[in-house]
């Protein structure tokens, strides 16, 4: 059984609160687009982790957690021993494994995640830089940013979101430039594609 397991180890984590129930709260939410073959759950101290069948449910989990800008995300692909136990916790296979390599190398990495798929795996390359790019839009995104994509994000046009915030269209087509809004569809949907080659 080919699966994602995401391990997600809070940065800084003795200076700031713990952000750990926040986030499972927050990815226990219907509006994923797929359940996780088994929840986030607390594995230790600062840390988290779930396991996932779909590509597109993956995105939004790194989506969240890079938004929150306090997580080190490995992301392992492989195998693990089925069936799979009901506690996250508790599961064992190459993905697994992989996964507690990507969180420890993402410690050390630019944007603070790293994919582990298997060896010389050129795929996760790819998905990985795809990541970090995404990453680097987002990291430069400011709080006007985000405000223009919650409310685009709500299904608004831009001559809506212009009249909730008081602003003209064109202001609002500068912010969303700004924001990388165009750049950060594009490369969720590369993130997503790539991320689908790496499982059955």
């Amino acid at each position: 059984m080919r699966v994602s397991v995401l391990t997600l180890d809070q940065n800084s984590s003795r200076s700031r609160a713990d952000a750990v129930p926040v986030l499972i709260d927050a990815l226990d939410s219907p509006a994923l687009p797929a359940a996780p073959l088994r929840p986030f759950q607390r594995t230790a101290g600062d840390e988290m982790q779930g396991v996932l069948d779909d590509p597109a449910t993956g995105v939004e989990v790194v989506g969240r957690a890079l938004r929150a800008g306090e997580w080190n995300i490995g992301i392992g692909i492989g195998e693990v021993e089925s069936p799979l136990p009901d506690e996250t916790r508790a599961g064992r296979g190459d993905a697994f494994v992989r996964a507690r390599s990507a969180v420890e190398r993402a410690k050390s990495d630019l944007h603070r995640l790293c994919v582990v798929a298997g060896p010389d795996d050129r795929t996760a390359e790819q998905l990985e830089t795809a990541l970090g790019l995404w990453a680097g839009i987002l990291e430069r995104r400011t709080d006007r940013g985000w405000e223009v994509h919650d409310l685009l994000a709500e299904g608004l046009s831009y001559a809506e979101v212009a009249e909730r915030l008081g602003i003209t269209q064109s202001a609002v087509s500068q912010r969303a430039r700004a924001a990388g809004i165009i750049d950060e569809r594009r490369a969720r949907r590369l993130v997503s594609d790539l991320w689908g080659r790496l499982l059955p």
